[in-house]
């Protein structure tokens, strides 16, 4: 890949941040707008979550994510603190590839 190209990219990507800060933060959403907007963050972080979960590995390897993924939403319906979360989910998945 060529530098202009890198370059071209990266001018993109910071322009749409600049645009996304100064150009929508302008903008009065009401009503269905507002609602599928306040949804997005969920439903790309739950796209990213099932992304990295079902991707390259074996069965072995997708059953201990799984189990990871489990376990940490089961602690997130508890209500326990993000980082509780994120340790114990960690914690299952290191746990269960240990295992098996």
């Amino acid at each position: 890949m060529s530098w202009a190209a890198i370059l071209g990219l990266a001018a993109g990507a910071y322009a749409l941040k600049v645009f996304g800060v100064f150009g929508l933060s302008r903008l009065r959403l009401t009503g269905w707008n507002l609602h599928v907007v306040r949804l997005l963050p969920a439903a790309l972080l739950s796209a990213l979550v099932a992304l990295q979960l079902f991707d390259s590995g074996g069965a072995r390897l997708l059953s201990t994510r799984l189990l990871g993924v489990t376990v940490g939403a089961f602690a997130v319906w508890r209500k326990a603190p993000l980082i509780v979360v994120i340790v114990v989910a960690a914690a299952t998945t290191a746990a269960a590839r240990a295992i098996f």
